[in-house]
């Protein structure tokens, strides 16, 4: 037996009031979107910590390698497009159950890999499964609680981005040093049943309205062109020709395809795109694409790169590297609960540019510090201060465009503001991957970068010959944080257009469905 419906049913959980935090029900629907989203960004963090023993196990490259980080946000970009018109259409809840099994199966498929290839289109397989787990989730949470609570929604959203980056490395290098690589993708089955159990149990049944018709000429256009213009930069990047002819053509049909979705999208009669890039013209909205686009390049390819350097520089195994990445996790659980709090009373773009400030230290510590002795003590305040001003920076920009929109506007620019970070992510994995390669061969390191470094076959070097390789090593790896710190610097243009005043009263408060 069911009870009555009220007006708001289809809603989820009704806005908090205006005083005080979020209510109950809002918690409940915030703890059941946190766990899926531990889940898809955990996964993340984990295989960083493995990239080294990846190389090493399938006798690979680096640039060939990352593509199992990139591949995975590249797919999560591709399908995200899909997500305001699946959760009008399905419903939210069943949406995001749709996608955790989806994900989880692929988590299972990655484990089985039995080389590169297969394991990068099998990440590829988990990233089009889980690309709707965070925007789904947001889009709940958001039209839950409401704008003038937005600040505080983010930074519930923003809790695994604190867990993943303490745990899954941690996580992540026991289960490779002491277990299995395959373990860092079956560890999702069970936590993704538990995820499905308690969605089923606490989200409210969906009620689907009838949705607009899909723009399927826009998804044609969009995700193809992403994925063809990203892989085709990175092609051209790795093999140091941008002349190539499959480098080339794949780089203009992408850069085609989506100058074709922008015109498709942005024309007079198309009253439903894919995304809305009418959006966009607002002055918040563009400022955080901006902002994002450059803070993603910069701090997720700078990430990347941290793992490897503690294992192959310092020697370090899979375990103790994560456990030296915790610091960033533990500075962002310090700022983000309270850059959300700020966002809401004094406004986003104040709490951004401090919050970049603070991250530009930080890896402004990696771009002096990093030598083959540099102290643990001395990275790790670093990676604690990084920590810190991610807090600051992430959810807050994310926050500035959500303030200034509707009720109903809110999936659509949930939507576009995702696909802006996932894409921009596959781009900074990419580029700095290819970055620290390059800077290898140019220290005249050996064309098998990573896995010569600990490969037992190869020949025992003398001490000499020994610093003299991990001095080269340890200069590549400095440039390349010298790359996301002018990235990084670039990223105060955009942030000084945020808004930097506390939000108002909202225009289109949220109302019964109709």
């Amino acid at each position: 037996m069911t009870a009555p419906a009220s007006p708001k049913a289809t809603d989820g959980p009704p806005p908090a009031s205006d005083g005080g935090g979020l209510d109950r029900g809002v918690l409940a629907v915030a703890m059941v979107v946190v766990l899926g989203a531990i889940m898809s960004i955990l996964d993340v963090t984990v295989v960083n910590v493995a990239l080294k023993h990846l190389v090493e196990d399938f006798d690979s490259t680096l640039p060939t390698i990352q593509w199992v980080a990139t591949g995975y946000t590249l797919a999560l970009a591709t399908v995200i497009p899909v997500t305001g018109w699946a959760s009008a259409r399905f419903g939210t809840k069943r949406l995001y159950m749709i996608s955790i099994a989806l994900f989880v199966a692929g988590s299972a498929l990655a484990g089985m890999a039995w080389d590169d290839k297969s394991l990068i289109a099998f990440r590829v397989l988990q990233g089009l499964g889980g690309g709707m787990i965070m925007p789904a989730g947001m889009t709940i949470l958001t039209q839950a609680a409401g704008p003038q609570r937005v600040g505080q929604v983010m930074s519930i959203v923003g809790i695994p981005m604190l867990l993943g980056p303490i745990a899954g490395p941690i996580l992540g290098g026991w289960l490779v040093d002491d277990v299995s690589w395959r373990w860092i993708f079956y560890i999702n089955v069970p936590i993704g049943a538990v995820a499905l159990f308690l969605a089923f149990r606490i989200l409210k049944k969906d009620e689907p309205k009838r949705a607009e018709r899909l723009d399927f000429l826009g998804l044609v256009l969009l995700s193809p062109g992403l994925a063809m213009l990203i892989y085709g930069l990175a092609t051209g990047a790795e093999k140091n020709d941008f002349g190539r002819g499959d480098v080339l053509g794949t780089t203009i049909a992408g850069a085609l395809l989506i100058i074709g979705f922008t015109v498709h999208a942005l024309r007079r009669g198309n009253t439903n795109p894919l995304i809305d890039l009418r959006l966009f013209k607002r002055r918040s909205v563009a400022a955080s694409s901006g902002t994002m686009v450059l803070f993603a390049c910069a701090f997720f390819g700078a990430m990347l790169v941290l793992p490897l350097y503690y294992q192959s520089v310092r020697g370090e195994t899979a375990f103790a590297s994560g456990l030296l990445l915790a610091p960033q996790g533990l500075g962002a659980m310090v700022t983000m609960p309270i850059g959300g709090k700020l966002t809401d009373k004094l406004g986003p773009g104040k709490v951004v540019l401090v919050g970049l400030s603070v991250v530009v230290l930080g890896v402004a510590g990696f771009a002096f510090q990093i030598t083959p002795d540099s102290s643990y003590w001395t990275l790790g305040l670093a990676l604690f201060v990084m920590g810190m001003g991610m807090g600051m920076t992430m959810m807050p920009t994310m926050s500035a465009a959500m303030q200034t929109l509707q009720h109903d506007e809110v999936p659509r620019a949930s939507t576009g503001l995702n696909i802006i970070q996932q894409v921009a992510g596959s781009i900074g994995t990419a580029f700095i991957a290819v970055l620290l390669t390059s800077r290898m061969e140019a220290e005249g390191l050996p064309s098998g970068g990573l896995a010569h470094a600990a490969d037992p076959n190869a020949p025992k070097p003398s001490p000499e010959q020994l610093m003299a390789f991990v001095e080269k090593m340890a200069n590549a790896f400095q440039t390349t944080y010298w790359w996301s710190l002018v990235l990084l610097a670039f990223a105060f243009l955009p942030a000084l257009m945020l808004p930097r005043k506390k939000p108002k009263a909202p225009i289109d408060a949220p109302m019964p469905m109709h």
